[in-house]
């Protein structure tokens, strides 16, 4: 295995992890924005209403974009799989 190839590995790495992590990430983000403005504008102070509607715009973005990021980890693990007789000899 050269550095080339460990590069290849890391770089995919990295991009199925952005990929599958990544709208998580942002649509908790949003939501928290969205919700602490409101808490803010209506003067309401539960930081149980921030946590539930976090968790159900994760919930409903992990049952849109579920399969598609299974499949960016399934295609990740497949080449890793497939690179590991380079990697050992």
């Amino acid at each position: 295995m050269n550095v080339d190839q460990a590069l290849a590995l890391i770089r995919g790495l990295l991009a199925a992890t952005m990929m599958v992590a990544g709208p998580i990430l942002v649509v908790a983000l949003i939501a928290g924005v969205a919700v602490g403005i409101f808490q803010t504008v209506t003067q309401i102070n539960e930081a149980g209403i921030s946590f539930l509607v976090k968790l159900i715009a994760v919930i409903a973005l992990m049952l849109v974009l579920g399969p598609v990021m299974m499949q960016q980890v399934v295609a990740y693990a497949r080449n890793t799989f497939a690179s590991v007789t380079t990697v050992v000899h």
